[in-house]
């Protein structure tokens, strides 16, 4: 097992429901350690730049909408293994299909606000690091 870097973003949605503090906890309970983190709100060319692999694909003007309409809190993972540990801390991305005690499980309401958006790969990670992190 090698350390690695890993972005993680809590989504307009958890954002207004007061959810980054639980987000937070499930992170450091699995021995995660936060590295940076900010909060902003997205801009349409960073959204763009975000979502770069789904541009082509119908939903991408929702993506785009929904990850600017309002504050995000971008952070920056690090640990043993972390990109794959915090995909499954996150849970599948369809809410309804993801485990109890995942963070969308437990806590995401539809696959369009589904609380939490984390890198899939170390090549993602680098890449939305950089997006949030410069």
């Amino acid at each position: 097992m090698a350390i690695e870097d890993t972005f993680v973003m809590v989504k307009p949605d958890g954002v207004t429901r007061g959810l980054v503090g639980e987000v937070i906890s499930r992170f450091e309970s699995k021995s995660l350690t936060l590295a940076k983190m900010r909060m902003l709100t997205i801009d349409d060319e960073m959204a763009r730049r975000h979502y770069a692999e789904h541009s082509e694909r119908s939903f991408f003007g929702e993506l785009i909408e929904f990850i600017t309409s309002g504050p995000v809190v971008a952070m920056e993972w690090t640990g043993e293994s972390a990109v794959s540990v915090a995909r499954t801390l996150i849970g599948a991305t369809n809410p309804a299909e993801a485990a109890p005690g995942t963070i969308r499980g437990d806590l995401g309401l539809l696959t369009t606000h589904n609380i939490v958006h984390g890198s899939d790969s170390v090549e993602s990670s680098t890449r939305e690091l950089e997006i949030y992190f410069g």
